[in-house]
Protein backbone atom coordinates (compact mmCIF):
# COMPACT_ATOMS: atom_id res chain seq x y z
CA UNK A 1 0.00 0.00 0.00
CA UNK A 2 1.37 3.40 -0.90
CA UNK A 3 1.57 6.27 1.57
CA UNK A 4 -1.10 8.31 -0.21
CA UNK A 5 -3.67 5.55 0.16
CA UNK A 6 -2.83 4.91 3.80
CA UNK A 7 -2.97 8.60 4.64
CA UNK A 8 -6.38 8.92 2.99
CA UNK A 9 -7.73 5.92 4.90
CA UNK A 10 -6.41 7.29 8.18
CA UNK A 11 -7.52 10.91 7.78
CA UNK A 12 -10.71 11.10 5.71
CA UNK A 13 -13.80 12.17 7.69
CA UNK A 14 -17.33 10.82 7.48
CA UNK A 15 -18.45 14.29 6.40
CA UNK A 16 -16.02 14.22 3.46
CA UNK A 17 -17.94 11.41 1.75
CA UNK A 18 -21.01 12.21 -0.42
CA UNK A 19 -22.86 9.16 0.87
CA UNK A 20 -26.11 10.15 -0.81
CA UNK A 21 -24.40 9.82 -4.21
CA UNK A 22 -22.86 6.39 -3.62
CA UNK A 23 -24.61 3.17 -4.58
CA UNK A 24 -25.40 0.27 -2.28
CA UNK A 25 -27.17 -3.06 -2.74
CA UNK A 26 -30.58 -1.50 -2.25
CA UNK A 27 -30.14 2.15 -3.20
CA UNK A 28 -27.93 4.92 -1.85
CA UNK A 29 -25.71 5.14 1.26
CA UNK A 30 -27.50 8.22 2.65
CA UNK A 31 -28.10 6.62 6.07
CA UNK A 32 -24.59 5.20 6.50
CA UNK A 33 -23.31 8.00 8.77
CA UNK A 34 -26.14 7.36 11.25
CA UNK A 35 -25.51 3.60 11.27
CA UNK A 36 -21.76 4.12 11.70
CA UNK A 37 -22.37 6.42 14.66
CA UNK A 38 -24.47 3.74 16.38
CA UNK A 39 -21.60 1.28 16.04
CA UNK A 40 -19.05 3.85 17.21
CA UNK A 41 -21.10 4.69 20.32
CA UNK A 42 -21.37 0.98 21.32
CA UNK A 43 -24.29 1.65 23.66
CA UNK A 44 -26.19 -1.62 23.37
CA UNK A 45 -26.12 -4.87 21.44
CA UNK A 46 -29.60 -4.55 19.90
CA UNK A 47 -28.83 -1.14 18.38
CA UNK A 48 -25.48 -2.39 17.09
CA UNK A 49 -27.03 -5.47 15.52
CA UNK A 50 -29.71 -3.41 13.76
CA UNK A 51 -27.27 -0.83 12.40
CA UNK A 52 -24.71 -3.49 11.53
CA UNK A 53 -27.27 -5.51 9.61
CA UNK A 54 -28.24 -2.46 7.54
CA UNK A 55 -24.61 -1.81 6.68
CA UNK A 56 -23.80 -5.45 5.96
CA UNK A 57 -26.76 -5.89 3.61
CA UNK A 58 -25.89 -2.75 1.69
CA UNK A 59 -22.14 -3.11 1.19
CA UNK A 60 -22.19 -6.70 -0.11
CA UNK A 61 -24.68 -8.86 -1.93
CA UNK A 62 -24.04 -12.18 -3.67
CA UNK A 63 -20.28 -11.54 -3.76
CA UNK A 64 -20.75 -8.08 -5.25
CA UNK A 65 -19.27 -4.98 -3.63
CA UNK A 66 -20.67 -1.50 -4.20
CA UNK A 67 -19.46 2.07 -4.56
CA UNK A 68 -20.10 2.74 -0.87
CA UNK A 69 -18.25 -0.39 0.30
CA UNK A 70 -14.61 0.80 0.49
CA UNK A 71 -15.65 4.07 2.12
CA UNK A 72 -17.82 2.32 4.71
CA UNK A 73 -14.94 -0.04 5.48
CA UNK A 74 -12.68 2.88 6.39
CA UNK A 75 -14.94 3.79 9.28
CA UNK A 76 -15.75 0.18 10.16
CA UNK A 77 -12.00 -0.36 10.53
CA UNK A 78 -11.79 2.55 12.97
CA UNK A 79 -14.75 1.16 14.90
CA UNK A 80 -13.10 -2.28 14.97
CA UNK A 81 -9.91 -0.73 16.32
CA UNK A 82 -11.85 1.05 19.08
CA UNK A 83 -13.79 -2.11 19.95
CA UNK A 84 -10.58 -4.16 20.16
CA UNK A 85 -9.16 -1.61 22.59
CA UNK A 86 -12.30 -1.65 24.76
CA UNK A 87 -13.28 -5.33 24.62
CA UNK A 88 -11.41 -6.16 27.83
CA UNK A 89 -13.87 -4.15 29.92
CA UNK A 90 -16.85 -3.68 27.58
CA UNK A 91 -19.19 -6.55 26.74
CA UNK A 92 -20.76 -4.61 23.86
CA UNK A 93 -17.31 -4.01 22.37
CA UNK A 94 -16.53 -7.75 22.57
CA UNK A 95 -19.73 -8.48 20.69
CA UNK A 96 -18.90 -5.89 18.06
CA UNK A 97 -15.39 -7.25 17.50
CA UNK A 98 -16.85 -10.66 16.65
CA UNK A 99 -19.59 -9.24 14.42
CA UNK A 100 -17.19 -7.04 12.47
CA UNK A 101 -14.69 -9.86 12.06
CA UNK A 102 -17.46 -11.97 10.52
CA UNK A 103 -18.42 -9.14 8.16
CA UNK A 104 -14.79 -8.57 7.18
CA UNK A 105 -14.47 -12.28 6.34
CA UNK A 106 -17.39 -12.00 3.93
CA UNK A 107 -15.87 -8.94 2.27
CA UNK A 108 -12.44 -10.59 2.09
CA UNK A 109 -13.94 -13.66 0.42
CA UNK A 110 -15.58 -11.42 -2.19
CA UNK A 111 -12.26 -9.72 -2.86
CA UNK A 112 -10.40 -13.03 -3.13
CA UNK A 113 -12.95 -14.36 -5.62
CA UNK A 114 -12.89 -11.10 -7.59
CA UNK A 115 -9.13 -11.17 -7.94
CA UNK A 116 -9.35 -14.59 -9.57
CA UNK A 117 -11.26 -13.10 -12.48
CA UNK A 118 -9.94 -10.96 -15.30
CA UNK A 119 -10.21 -7.33 -14.28
CA UNK A 120 -9.19 -3.81 -15.21
CA UNK A 121 -6.57 -1.83 -13.31
CA UNK A 122 -7.81 0.14 -10.33
CA UNK A 123 -8.06 3.93 -10.32
CA UNK A 124 -4.76 5.55 -9.25
CA UNK A 125 -6.05 6.92 -5.92
CA UNK A 126 -8.72 5.97 -3.39
CA UNK A 127 -10.40 9.36 -3.62
CA UNK A 128 -10.59 9.10 -7.41
CA UNK A 129 -13.75 7.05 -6.84
CA UNK A 130 -15.37 10.31 -5.72
CA UNK A 131 -14.67 12.13 -8.97
CA UNK A 132 -17.80 13.86 -10.20
CA UNK A 133 -18.03 11.61 -13.27
CA UNK A 134 -18.52 8.56 -11.03
CA UNK A 135 -21.04 10.00 -8.58
CA UNK A 136 -24.77 9.54 -9.00
CA UNK A 137 -27.25 12.42 -9.03
CA UNK A 138 -27.53 14.83 -6.09
CA UNK A 139 -31.25 14.12 -5.74
CA UNK A 140 -32.30 10.50 -5.35
CA UNK A 141 -34.69 9.42 -8.08
CA UNK A 142 -35.57 5.73 -7.94
CA UNK A 143 -36.72 5.61 -11.57
CA UNK A 144 -33.56 7.33 -12.75
CA UNK A 145 -31.40 4.90 -10.77
CA UNK A 146 -33.28 1.91 -12.20
CA UNK A 147 -32.73 3.21 -15.73
CA UNK A 148 -29.04 3.66 -15.02
CA UNK A 149 -28.78 0.07 -13.79
CA UNK A 150 -30.33 -1.07 -17.05
CA UNK A 151 -27.47 0.47 -19.00
CA UNK A 152 -24.89 -1.93 -20.38
CA UNK A 153 -22.06 -0.49 -18.29
CA UNK A 154 -23.35 0.73 -14.94
CA UNK A 155 -19.83 1.23 -13.58
CA UNK A 156 -16.71 1.70 -15.71
CA UNK A 157 -14.42 -1.31 -15.36
CA UNK A 158 -11.66 0.57 -13.55
CA UNK A 159 -14.15 2.05 -11.07
CA UNK A 160 -15.79 -1.31 -10.41
CA UNK A 161 -12.48 -3.07 -9.74
CA UNK A 162 -11.52 -0.19 -7.45
CA UNK A 163 -14.41 -1.17 -5.15
CA UNK A 164 -12.52 -4.42 -4.52
CA UNK A 165 -8.97 -3.14 -4.62
CA UNK A 166 -9.44 -0.30 -2.16
CA UNK A 167 -11.66 -2.39 0.11
CA UNK A 168 -8.70 -4.75 0.34
CA UNK A 169 -6.33 -1.90 1.22
CA UNK A 170 -8.57 -1.02 4.16
CA UNK A 171 -8.88 -4.59 5.39
CA UNK A 172 -5.12 -5.14 5.24
CA UNK A 173 -4.74 -2.43 7.87
CA UNK A 174 -6.69 -4.50 10.37
CA UNK A 175 -4.16 -7.37 10.32
CA UNK A 176 -2.15 -6.06 13.31
CA UNK A 177 -5.37 -5.91 15.35
CA UNK A 178 -6.30 -9.56 14.85
CA UNK A 179 -5.88 -12.21 17.51
CA UNK A 180 -5.06 -15.64 16.05
CA UNK A 181 -6.39 -17.26 19.23
CA UNK A 182 -9.92 -16.19 18.30
CA UNK A 183 -11.62 -18.27 15.62
CA UNK A 184 -13.08 -15.57 13.37
CA UNK A 185 -10.05 -13.35 13.61
CA UNK A 186 -7.76 -16.26 12.72
CA UNK A 187 -9.88 -17.01 9.65
CA UNK A 188 -9.75 -13.37 8.60
CA UNK A 189 -6.01 -13.19 9.13
CA UNK A 190 -5.43 -16.27 6.95
CA UNK A 191 -7.71 -14.88 4.24
CA UNK A 192 -5.94 -11.53 4.15
CA UNK A 193 -2.55 -13.22 4.04
CA UNK A 194 -3.72 -15.40 1.15
CA UNK A 195 -5.09 -12.42 -0.76
CA UNK A 196 -2.02 -10.29 -0.14
CA UNK A 197 0.25 -13.09 -1.38
CA UNK A 198 -1.91 -13.52 -4.47
CA UNK A 199 -1.96 -9.79 -5.08
CA UNK A 200 1.80 -9.56 -4.81
CA UNK A 201 2.18 -12.36 -7.33
CA UNK A 202 -0.19 -10.54 -9.68
CA UNK A 203 1.56 -7.18 -9.09
CA UNK A 204 -1.55 -5.48 -7.74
Amino acid sequence: MNATTQTYIETVKVSDIPWHRLTTTYGRATDFPAHLKVLWDMKNVDAIDAAGEELAQNIEHQSTLWHATPFALIFLLRIFNKAVEEQGHNEVARHLVKELAELFIIIAECIRDGLMLEHADQLPNFEDMLNEEYLWSEEYDEDEDILRYEEEEVFPDDLFFSFYYYSLQVLLLCKPLLDRNKEHEAVLLDLLTEIKDYGTHCKL
